[in-house]
């Protein structure tokens, strides 16, 4: 394909970046923002399920304290997970705030 050579700031030789009307890729899947939100949702889960565990467990209903410590650490280090994925967010978002226009 030969494209002619044209000036700059003339937009006749500029393809564009993504076929229009294709507003996902193949293989770009979700979008950051629902994948996230899963991720939010899937802590939650794990923090809802560890505080049941303990409850169960105070009860007297659960006699078996490993399985209690397992969803309490499960629950644990997804939030410092989710926590530093938060922390990079910020850092990013402020590293862009700092360029130059």
């Amino acid at each position: 394909m030969n494209t002619p050579i044209t000036r700059v700031g003339d937009s006749v030789g500029l393809l564009p970046l993504r076929p229009p009307g294709a507003e996902k890729t193949a293989g770009s899947g979700e979008s950051f923002a629902d994948v996230l939100g899963k991720f939010v949702d899937d802590v939650n889960t794990l923090q809802n399920k560890a505080s049941e565990s303990i409850e169960k467990l105070s009860a007297g209903e659960i006699s078996d304290v490993h399985q209690v410590m397992i969803a309490v650490e499960e629950a644990s280090t997804a939030m410092e997970f989710m926590l530093e994925i938060r922390n990079k967010i910020v850092e990013a978002y402020q590293e862009i705030m700092r360029m130059p226009v």
